[in-house]
């Protein structure tokens, strides 16, 4: 960082004057230098500027290690990314430009993976690499990639490009599970982690388990480390993903317990296998549902976890307030905070509870089909994931499903 040292008795007039031409740089502390002098931070792009009055001696020194001043070490890390962007388009720098840097970013290890608008405009991409690493530097990261599009090809390919790094392998630590993939390669979604955390507790002890749809291991790796699943059977068709599932399942020390199933799980040639089947394929899994009832224990049955987008209409604060206008105890309930409460916790809508009903009367069918016996499905649970546009929620179910003993 550039400075201009002075003996303490002038520092005062020199920070008044550079104050005045707006030369000073906010983002440090003054600092002590040798000679008993002190040395003011200066902007590096406005140095040509520099206009100060003789009787003010002073020299132009760099500082390596500046010491950030209060209100940089306050500054949010996009507020940072920001300061640390303007030097570079000095005169050029303006509102429309400012709205091309990102507020939010995803972050993997050392790398940080921007939104698929940012720093778009050409002056932007005139900087080249400098942008990057100034980028990298100011997010305390070594590498930088922009994510675009997810490709429609049927299996959620990110469109990412690397701008920064030699690769775009990292290392996600989640639930104290790590998954390593491709950024570049492969999806990462963490909006799924109440899910995640739910299969993580659920009671698997000693049971087989076949995830239709694992990816890179969402589900497969909670089944294995957490639940206590004594087997999973992980199917994916897509090859980067089923690397990157390989090595995760070598970083926990789960691989002798999982066997992968590289290709269309259509084509899986299992049956009679599970006590549970995960089908976690949004927005619809119904292509699985045909080898999810083959592949349960045909003796005994078991748990389907069928994921699902399902739309529900809005809920009118009208309709709440006739139907939930007091509570239990005669007390009346405030629409704002029945909502509040909507937003934190969704309610188990009756549109939902029509949903599970019928697919477990079309499971029932399919196992009934199958097999040629009748089967009994019941609804065990319905979680709601997040909410996946306007009016549609992402919904699983938990579906108990056991033949009708003769």
């Amino acid at each position: 960082v550039p400075a201009l040292a002075t003996e303490r008795r002038f520092a005062q007039r020199l920070r008044e004057c550079l104050e005045q031409e707006r030369l000073l740089d906010r983002r440090y502390q003054l600092q002590r230098v040798p000679g008993g002098r002190l040395a003011l931070p200066v902007l590096e792009e406005k140095l040509s500027q520099l206009c100060l009055p003789p009787e003010v001696p002073c020299e132009l020194v760099r500082i390596q290690d500046p010491v950030p001043s209060r209100a940089a070490r306050r500054r949010t890390p996009a507020q940072r990314l920001r300061d640390e962007l303007r030097p570079l388009l000095g005169h050029s720098w303006s509102e429309e430009l400012e709205r091309d840097v990102p507020h939010t970013w995803q972050r993997h290890g050392d790398l940080v993976l921007l939104s698929q608008d940012s720093f778009k405009a050409e002056p932007w991409q005139r900087l080249g690499s400098a942008l990057w690493e100034t980028v990298a530097a100011a997010l305390g990261a070594r590498r930088v990639a922009r994510r675009g599009r997810v490709m429609p090809d049927g299996m959620r390919s990110p469109r990412v490009t690397l701008l920064l790094g030699q690769h775009g392998w990292v290392e996600h630590v989640d639930n104290g599970i790590r998954y390593t993939f491709d950024v570049t390669k492969c999806m990462f979604s963490p909006g799924n982690i109440t899910e995640k955390l739910r299969v993580a507790s659920l009671p698997c002890s000693g049971e087989v388990v076949v995830d239709l749809y694992a990816g890179i291991g969402y589900f497969t790796l909670p089944f294995l480390v957490h639940a206590g699943a004594a087997f999973v059977h992980a199917c994916e068709w897509n090859s980067h993903a089923v690397e990157a599932l390989h090595r995760t399942l070598l970083l926990n020390g789960v691989r002798d317990r999982c066997h992968i199933h590289a290709g269309d799980n259509r084509q899986l040639q299992l049956q009679d296998v599970a006590d549970r089947v995960n089908l976690g394929l949004i927005p619809s899994s119904e292509q699985g549902w045909p080898v999810a009832c083959r592949v349960l224990k045909k003796d005994t049955g078991g748990v389907l976890h069928i994921h699902h987008n399902v739309e529900t209409p809005p809920v009118l604060l009208a309709e709440q307030g006739s139907a939930e206008a007091a509570s239990p105890g005669g007390e009346a309930q405030h629409p704002a905070e029945d909502c509040e409460k909507e937003m934190l916790r969704p309610r188990l809508r009756p549109e939902w509870q029509q949903w599970a009903e019928a697919m477990a009367t079309r499971i029932q069918e399919l196992l009934a089909e199958l097999h040629g016996r009748p089967w009994h499905s019941s609804v065990l649970h319905i979680e709601a994931v997040k909410s996946y546009a306007p009016h549609v929620h992402h919904l699983v179910l938990d579906l108990e499903c056991r033949p009708v003993l003769p």
